[in-house]
């Protein structure tokens, strides 16, 4: 394999020519293979999984990710091919939390294109969502492309790059992507599909052109309904609404969560009276469980969380990885990084790294009181109703742990993803400057929620319309089934 050198993000700023003079002046095929390399090195050295001993295949199955993604680089001479590339070595792997991603400069990204219609799937069908004149009628049932059942087709174009062809809610969030081009030479695009509405079949020829402005809301719609901002609202008399896309905000976001926390205060009489409590996880992909965790603690009680938490996970373990790397990573740089190299933590885990030990058990929180308040809150009684997406996954799915914790608690919505039991990642940037590995530090050991597990609804949303007034009535429909509370 030839050696390339490192920084050559920095190189393509000097490069004023179009994005396809700069495709054609890198080695992709030197590029995407050092970059696999770096990625499986990396992997072999730091994750949990290389020791895990209730995952004694995992070794075998870095091998297979690395020789599955050097195939590929080997005949990549493009960007959307070395991005593919980088997917199926993450696809392999068969994790959100591990792999290996690119992050190309936007002047090499590819165009991305699309056949003129957004699809959905729901059940295990695939549906035309939205359409442009002359394309296929909204509503109608995409059963084939080039005589290939349409669902062998999104596991041969899309889930040969993607992990989770094994979670419904990757099938719901992400399968409409077989009708999506972004550069990637190591799929046959479809050029004649069959449809069906009713009893009437029709075969179109498709025709690829560059996205429209109006893509990303149909494509969001056809997957997540209407984006909310963070914040609580009263929707209708008694029925207050908690939109939650994100768990990882910037400084707004941030604001926007403590002054939901502070009206949720002040509002507290009023949720133990209301109609149901709407807790609105659509968009949302994880970041920081505290989010979620302060929201309950708020409306059960934060000793009632804590009680119900610890004996939920009453036998989890966690276990972190010492190695160089990780330690680097927690330490960091800048002003904080002497006060982080000294910390409790730190010290632990530099000292399991001398001692050549494989894993550090993070000291448990069995002796943790629960917290005693004789003015403890009112028992919440009211329906609450989590909105569950397809892309429901890490901190997000924490969430729905915390909140299922309560008999009051219903889900509704679509199956959510999944995670397996390595976390908190961090990035390493591989040699190209354009990529990055996802290295897992810990791991979760007999975690309640299994490796892979996820969610199903108890009141599944099947139809195209996800928006927050469909949800709003599908809600008022279920709560009028229920005797009155008061």
């Amino acid at each position: 394999m030839r050696m390339v050198s490192t920084g050559i993000a920095m190189l393509l700023l000097g490069i004023s020519a179009t994005a396809g003079a700069q495709d054609k002046t890198l080695d992709w095929r030197a590029l995407a293979g050092a970059d696999v390399e770096a990625a499986y090195t990396e992997t072999k050295d730091n994750h949990p999984g290389m020791h895990d001993p209730k995952n004694p295949g995992f070794p075998k199955l870095l091998e297979s990710a690395r020789a599955e993604a050097l195939k590929l680089a080997e005949q990549t001479t493009s960007a959307g091919g070395f991005q593919a590339t980088l997917n199926r070595f993450k696809a392999v792997l068969n994790d959100g939390h591990a792999g290996a991603y690119a992050s190309l400069p936007e002047a090499l990204e590819p165009p991305i294109k699309w056949p003129g219609f957004v699809t959905a799937w729901r059940g295990n069908a695939m549906y035309v969502f939205r359409s442009e004149k002359g394309g296929p009628a909204e509503g109608a049932q995409v059963i084939s492309c080039d005589g290939v059942p349409v669902k062998a087709l999104v596991e041969r174009n899309y889930f040969r790059f993607k992990h989770g062809k094994e979670v419904p809610g990757e099938w719901w969030s992400g399968a409409r992507r077989l009708f999506v081009d972004d550069g990637n030479p190591f799929v046959i695009l479809p050029k004649q599909c069959l449809f069906r509405q009713g009893a009437k079949n029709q075969n179109l020829k498709l025709s690829w052109s560059v996205i429209p402005d109006y893509y990303q809301a149909w494509k969001n719609g056809s997957s997540s309904g209407d984006l909310l901002p963070i914040g609580m609202t009263e929707k209708a008399p008694g029925l207050f609404w908690y939109a939650m896309p994100d768990f990882q905000p910037d400084e707004a976001g941030e604001a926007a969560y403590k002054k939901m926390y502070e009206e949720t205060a002040v509002n507290r009489k009023s949720l133990l009276k209301a109609r149901a409590i709407v807790l609105d996880l659509r968009f949302n992909q994880g970041g920081s469980s505290e989010w979620s965790k302060v929201l309950a603690e708020q409306l059960w009680g934060e000793a009632s969380v804590t009680r119900k938490m610890k004996d939920y996970s009453a036998n989890t373990k966690v276990w972190w990885r010492p190695t160089t790397g990780n330690l680097s990573y927690i330490i960091g740089s800048g002003p904080n990084a002497a006060a982080r190299a000294e910390s409790s933590g730190v010290k632990m885990l530099r000292a399991a790294l001398e001692k050549g030990d494989i894993f550090l058990a993070e000291p448990n929180s069995e002796g943790t009181a629960i917290p005693s308040n004789v003015s403890a809150p009112a028992e919440l009684k009211t329906p609450v109703y989590v909105i569950v997406h397809g892309q429901c996954a890490s901190a997000c799915l924490d969430a729905i742990d915390y909140f299922k914790r309560f008999p009051n608690t219903r889900l509704i919505g679509a199956p959510s993803g999944a995670d397996s039991t390595y976390m908190e990642v961090r990035s390493a940037q591989l040699p190209s400057g354009m990529g990055g590995a996802i290295i897992p530090m810990k791991m979760y050991v007999d975690r309640p929620r299994g490796n892979g597990e996820y969610y199903m609804p108890d009141i599944l949303m099947d139809g195209f319309d996800w928006s927050t007034i469909a949800f709003q009535k599908r809600i008022e429909a279920d709560l009028a089934t229920k005797p009155d509370r008061n």
